[in-house]
């Protein structure tokens, strides 16, 4: 990773992004400052990814959907900034493996797991992705709620809840469907009490 590159496009989309939106940042001081972090976001819109991205304490990997690697300029840029390709269904093994390793390597790694844009607004169903990462590492868990809408000039709130302690449900041995919905009712709840 270019870190430099990652921090100037931070810079830039902070520039732009927080006073169009008026981003209102909740919830950082609980968040973890070393090893690895598995942030758990519900997803509005396209611009979630870079939003979390400014917001977050630390530097974040994302997985994107293959087909944007495919784009000509995108395909050079993603990788610069720390997103890396899925195949849709989050049945891909080798992204799975990269994001294993990276929250085992103590890095951060961004996740949508309901898998695409809520059509309207609502939380949906969450994919056994997160879940997955969950239960096969010891990453602290952050839900994230990001409360819209993305229209010029209207507060747009970025909240981080405490760290989901996983350890009693990696004992109980549950499905990754079900610490997925773990997640999922954490990020409701968030968004509950931000509205």
């Amino acid at each position: 990773m270019s870190v430099n590159l990652y921090r100037f496009g931070k810079t830039v989309v902070t520039i732009i992004l927080k006073p169009l939106f008026r981003i209102q940042t909740i919830g950082t001081e609980s968040f973890p400052k070393d090893d690895g972090v598995l942030i758990c976001a519900n997803h509005i819109d396209n611009l979630d990814p870079p939003v979390v991205g400014l917001t977050s304490p630390r530097v974040i990997h994302f997985m994107a959907k293959e087909e944007l690697f495919h784009v000509p300029i995108l395909k050079q840029i993603l990788p610069t900034i720390n997103v890396f390709p899925v195949k849709r269904g989050m049945s891909d093994k080798g992204a799975l493996k990269k994001g294993l390793k990276l929250l085992k390597e103590g890095e951060v790694l961004g996740l949508f797991p309901e898998g695409t844009r809520s059509k309207t607004g609502e939380l949906g169903k969450g994919l056994a992705g997160a879940g997955f990462f969950a239960l096969r590492t010891n990453a602290a868990v952050v839900p994230c709620a990001i409360i819209g809408p993305y229209k010029p000039f209207r507060k747009l709130k970025v909240v981080y809840g405490k760290p989901i302690d996983f350890s009693q449900y990696r004992e109980q041995k549950i499905s990754p469907e079900e610490a997925t919905e773990v997640i999922m009712d954490e990020i409701r709840k968030l968004i509950s009490a931000h509205k």
